[in-house]
């Protein structure tokens, strides 16, 4: 599975704003972030109820779509469509566009937009996670899915990299960690029980299985996770919240952060941490930095990582040449269009 977060789930905010048709099948189910499940012989007064998206048999010309508005916009790296479950069912052909737009257009507003193709129309197989690299260098907001003639896809994935509005990004502090504006697991020492993208995931973890777990460590040293930063920033109030681990939290855990200089330097000394808790702490005045390091003794579970501050101006002006140099013409012409509306520049 990819490390990269999924920028439709609706973990992060993302949801179908349009569907040609679901009859059998509701079409929000392409988003949740749940892994798609199936009981036998479960009949409602449509048939047998389906966890995904699943539409009538076409019995005219045409396709079927979807129009996925992403939690978080990004550059997309890969696409996964997803048909678990569906096996006399599945469509044969699917293919998914992007766009990239200001605003909250609506339904009509996309169906006019400037579809970029990420994945040509390509044959699927049923019961079956169908993946597809993306190599399209651009920003998107919304993506749609259409399948070939019609049928049913369980869930629909969407990893990439996001990539946040610079204009919305707060002049005060922020949680310079956070996955919806860029921040990104680098490496990490284990993921046995869960992925450490849930540590900077939006949001309190619902449960144990939102956080990040490592294996029993049964030998020497301790487990870690490197977190690149949304970018270069100093970091003011730090979070480490341990709810729901109750007889697996660590019991102690550190932070370094990476300064402008390639050194390490301490952030947060080896500190007790108790079960089932939010511990924050206040950091001392120190240089901005790009990434992080969370330390776990030895071993255990962590909902969350939250590390608040501010974005150096440096950062800030490199964020927003970035987002600029991403969106796809159609929106930059809208951006251009705003600015000369506003008189700015």
């Amino acid at each position: 599975m990819s490390r990269l977060p999924d920028l439709a789930s609706r973990l992060l905010g993302g949801g179908v704003v349009y569907a040609s048709d679901e009859f059998f099948g509701a079409c929000d189910n392409l988003v949740n972030p749940q892994p798609p499940s199936f009981t036998p012989q479960t009949f409602g007064p449509k048939g047998q109820v389906y966890d995904g998206w699943e539409t009538r048999r076409r019995r005219e010309p045409g396709h079927d779509h979807a129009i996925v508005r992403l939690g978080a916009a990004g550059v997309v790296r890969e696409v996964i469509i997803d048909t678990a479950y569906f096996t006399g069912n599945f469509p044969p052909y699917a293919s998914v566009e992007a766009c990239g737009m200001e605003g909250y257009p609506s339904p009509d507003e996309l169906a006019e937009a400037d579809w970029v193709t990420l994945v040509p129309r390509s044959p699927l197989a049923g019961d079956t996670r169908n993946v597809f690299a993306v190599d399209v260098p651009m920003r998107f907001t919304h993506v749609r899915l259409s399948i070939y003639p019609d049928g049913g896809v369980a869930r629909l994935r969407v990893h990439g990299e996001p990539v946040p509005d610079p204009r919305f990004l707060p002049d005060g502090a922020i949680d310079l960690a956070a996955l919806e504006l860029g921040g990104a697991v680098v490496e990490c020492s284990d993921m046995f029980y869960g992925s450490p993208n849930n540590l900077i995931a939006p949001g309190p973890a619902r449960s144990m299985g939102e956080g990040w777990e490592t294996a029993r460590r049964r030998g020497g040293g301790n487990d870690w996770v490197r977190i690149r930063l949304i970018a270069s920033g100093v970091i003011r109030l730090a979070e480490l919240d341990t709810t729901h681990f109750k007889g697996n939290a660590p019991d102690a855990a550190s932070l370094q952060g990476l300064g402008a200089d390639g050194a390490w330097l301490e952030i947060l000394p080896r500190t007790r941490l108790q079960p089932d808790t939010p511990h924050r702490f206040r950091i001392p005045e120190l240089p901005p930095v790009s990434e992080v390091r969370l330390d776990a003794y030895p071993d255990g579970g962590m909902a969350r990582l939250r590390l608040y501050g501010e974005l150096t101006a440096q950062a800030r002006a490199e964020l927003t040449r970035r987002w600029l140099s991403l969106l796809p013409p159609a929106q930059a012409a809208q951006v251009e269009a705003t600015k000369a509306t506003l008189g700015t520049s």
